[in-house]
């Protein structure tokens, strides 16, 4: 572990103060000591100690009420008490308010202590390091639900992006079959990417011209003018199709790569304006 493991010990006997520095004088640990509740508190204000060791039977503040103020204040330290047998059943009454980890009596026994103080400074970094990852953990999750609101944003927008589409697809659709002039598109793969009904009636009435090639549904006359239609802008030319005389003009489409083709329109000489 990189960080140093600090052990504030509080007691108002310096004798037992003395003993528990000598306990762990060959162990890797920085030994704070404390002769009252109030000082052992001053000196948490500055150092940040992961155990604390307490007597209970001290003046003012016993150990108790001392560990309780500071599970208030620092509660991932982790809490130790000390005292004779005769305060067992005051200890264990109270020993829930402190959250105190052990209750060692006096006199310990120092093999007993040196495995408590090493399974408490190990239950420290447990703990320490399981709030790392639920913080991390929470920290993913925040990001995760940031994500899926923005995800469901697209969602939503495109969604009703489509939606918009489709009605003015369909909105197109409806306009150009209100027109009295037969148009229909041809894409540069020769296939009939558009029509409308006055289209499909001039050229027979048959509507199943989407995604054919031109060559393969519309008169050979209309045919011919296509072709004639290559390398120029503009043609029109007088036809009678189907019994219709009128015009049929071509319109050569160059907008880009992604709207390249021939807009062909057919007005008979009979349309009604």
């Amino acid at each position: 572990m990189d960080e140093q493991v600090k052990i504030l010990c509080v007691d108002d006997e310096p004798n037992v103060l003395n003993a528990l520095r000598r306990l762990f004088l060959d162990e890797d640990y920085e030994i704070l000591t404390a002769g009252s509740s109030e000082a052992g508190l001053q000196i948490l204000e500055g150092e940040r100690a992961q155990l604390i060791i307490s007597d209970y039977r001290m003046p003012g503040m016993n150990g108790v009420e001392f560990l309780k103020n500071v599970c208030g204040r620092w509660p991932e330290t982790i809490r130790i008490v000390l005292s004779g047998y005769a305060d067992i059943s005051a200890i264990v009454a109270s020993i829930n308010e402190g959250q105190i980890y052990k209750f060692i009596p006096k006199p310990w026994n120092d093999d007993e202590l040196r495995v408590t103080v090493a399974n408490a400074v190990e239950r420290y970094f447990l703990a320490k390091k399981n709030r790392a990852l639920t913080a991390e953990l929470q920290g993913k999750n925040e990001e995760l639900a940031q994500l899926n609101a923005k995800l469901q944003k697209l969602l939503d927008d495109n969604t009703a992006s489509l939606a918009f589409k489709g009605y003015a697809l369909n909105s197109y659709q409806n306009i150009i079959d209100s027109i009295p002039l037969g148009v229909s598109g041809i894409d540069p793969n020769e296939q009939v990417v558009m029509c409308n009904i006055a289209w499909s009636t001039a050229m027979g009435g048959s509507p199943a011209f989407l995604g054919q090639s031109f060559r393969n549904c519309f008169p050979g006359q209309v045919v011919d003018f296509v072709e004639q239609m290559r390398g120029k802008r503009r043609l029109k030319k007088r036809l009678n199709l189907n019994g219709m005389e009128g015009t049929l003009l071509g319109v050569a489409m160059e907008n880009g790569e992604d709207q390249r083709g021939i807009i062909l329109t057919f007005a008979p000489e009979d349309i009604t304006l």
